[in-house]
């Protein structure tokens, strides 16, 4: 019977002899729950998980592109596309692109990725020369301002142009399934790499959620252990690749919230943690709030619970927000 090893995180000033460092950050654990798909989980002792998961669990995550992960980090987001779900047309000129990077960096980014194809639901997929040409140039303007880069795209052809405009990160929502070959140009650059879980296309997967899971949280490790696997079979190390659930890409308003529950399985993957949850649909509808624009709170409080949970970036649209909810929820843990 196989046995997935959730660590449960603590940020509780005092810490028991005993406790173990999870990734080598701000969170600490002594107890894990043991889970499988043939009963009930169980909590159990630290000391009862075997050596090698214990070492995937403690063991620091690398710095990525100039970025540490020992403390929480901000991804914001660019979306130079005229049909993104919240933001669509608003940064898909040149100018106006730059300015908005810019300004994220000066409201607290630590890094900006940058996308030129919408993978909202019911999305269309669109040729690579577009999205080359609505994504390298941008890289290009940016590339002397000392900000990391992640070029996100499921096509190869699309990130070689990235990384050789100035990109450091590859970000790839299909999570290897799209385009294989991407994994190849991220371990020949050297580029550290983002793999997050979604299923099917953007156009179907809504529609396949419902039924596409027997237990949504194991499948979506299973899923990234396997695209982890074939990352590092072409050279990509596990200390360049982080792990995103993909809340919200082929996954119902129950199956978004299991997997935030619980998801500081993922440490068990070795791996840093990226969760993007900005301004999305199920954020609406919890929080009542029908303007995509208008959720930057509702954000910021799952952000703030996935940091309690040791997740080292958010990915998100509002920073200066993100920036001020981090700073205080930071200062009342810096005794760790």
């Amino acid at each position: 019977m196989t046995s997935y090893w959730r660590a449960i995180p603590s940020l509780d000033s005092a810490r028991p002899p005993g406790a173990l460092p999870l990734a080598g950050g701000w969170a600490w654990f002594d107890r894990l729950e043991r889970l499988n798909r043939n009963g009930p989980s169980e909590v159990v002792a630290a000391t009862e998980a075997p050596k090698d998961v214990l070492r995937r669990l403690c063991a620091p995550r690398a710095t990525l592109a100039g970025v540490s992960l020992d403390r929480p980090r901000l991804m914001g987001i660019l979306n130079t596309t005229p049909d993104s779900f919240s933001d669509g047309g608003r940064f898909d000129a040149m100018p106006q692109a730059v300015e908005h990077a810019r300004a994220m960096v000066r409201d607290g980014a630590d890094l900006i990725d940058i996308g030129g194809e919408s993978t909202r639901p019911g999305a269309s997929e669109i040729p690579a020369d577009v999205e080359i040409a609505r994504t390298a140039p941008v890289i290009s303007a940016l590339r002397g301002d000392g900000i990391a880069i992640s070029l996100d795209t499921r096509k190869a052809a699309v990130a070689e142009a990235g990384l050789a405009a100035g990109a450091a990160i590859l970000n790839d929502v299909s999570g290897l399934r799209f385009d294989a070959r991407l994994a190849d140009v991220a371990a020949q650059h050297g580029a550290p790499l983002v793999l997050m879980h979604s299923i099917a296309t953007p156009q179907t997967m809504q529609a396949e959620a419902p039924t596409a899971y027997s237990d949504v949280l194991l499948d979506v490790y299973d899923g990234l252990e396997a695209a982890i696997a074939q990352a590092r079979a072409v050279g990509v190390r596990r200390d360049q690749i982080i792990v995103d659930p993909g809340i919200g890409f082929g996954k119902t308003q129950d199956q978004n919230l299991d997997l935030i529950r619980r998801v500081s399985l993922f440490h068990s993957l070795g791996c840093g943690i990226l969760l993007g949850v900005s301004r999305k649909g199920f954020i609406g509808t919890l929080g009542s709030e029908p303007d995509a624009a208008r959720r930057g709170p509702g954000s910021a409080a799952i952000g703030l619970w996935a940091l309690g949970q040791g997740v080292q970036l958010l990915r998100v649209h509002d920073i200066a927000l993100h920036r001020q909810a981090v700073a205080l929820w930071w200062a009342t843990h810096n005794a760790l």
